[in-house]
């Protein structure tokens, strides 16, 4: 594996919510291979979300890590996003994907079954996402997370993002899944952990124990 070319298995996606430092997000994107660094605004006002998103959006560039903003497609414009995430709503996702798809990703969360998974599946979003974010505060990942993420990783083409738990060593569980991609956020930003070992030891773990997939 080059810098150029990404691993053959499960891959990191950072939840990086306006509380954490850009410093800290700095120091992650650092630490080893990150696919995808997503911004939810949670509850942020505009402007201040924007400068956020602006700030990390920078280091996430420089590093060649593409950068969805979560919720706010103005902010998502304005800094050159490259992608947007929707959560849950059918309607809203195909409005999105019909505007924005052709110069931008267009993701989607809130599925709690499979029937809403599928449902949200019809409207062809570039991957769909399987967890809540803040709720990452266990150590271990949520099992309905995991269920659906194998489900949907054997049965649909679009790729999927798995919700982690608080522990880094969650990775595995989620990678086992098939899952092309796992999310991490309290595992990585959380009190007293080192953003920058957070990565590399998750990146380490999936490199030791995620199945491969077939070119």
């Amino acid at each position: 594996m080059t810098a150029n070319t990404p691993p053959n298995r499960c891959r990191i996606v950072l939840i990086a919510p306006p509380s954490v430092e850009p410093s800290k997000v700095e120091a992650a994107l650092a630490g080893g291979d990150v696919a995808s660094l997503i911004l939810p605004a949670e509850g942020t006002d505009e402007t201040s979300f924007q400068v956020f998103a602006e700030k990390v959006a920078s280091a996430a560039r420089a590093a060649g890590v593409a950068v969805v903003v979560a919720g706010d497609t103005r902010v998502a414009g304005r800094i050159h996003a490259d992608g947007i995430h929707i959560e849950g709503n059918k309607a809203e996702l195909g409005e999105a994907v019909e505007r924005y798809q052709e110069r931008m990703m267009v993701g989607v969360g809130g599925a709690k079954t499979r029937d809403d998974a599928l449902e949200l599946g019809e409207e062809r979003p570039d991957y769909i996402f399987f967890g809540r974010f803040g709720y990452d505060n266990k150590p271990e990942p949520h099992s309905r997370n995991l269920s659906l993420g194998q489900w949907w990783a054997e049965m649909i083409e679009i790729p999927c993002i798995v919700m982690a738990g608080s522990d880094i060593a969650s990775v595995e569980a989620v990678g086992a899944t098939g899952a092309e991609f796992v999310a991490l956020s309290a595992a990585v930003f959380g009190e007293g952990v080192d953003p920058r070992e957070a990565v590399a030891r998750a990146n380490a773990l999936l490199d030791e124990t995620a199945p491969r997939f077939e070119d």
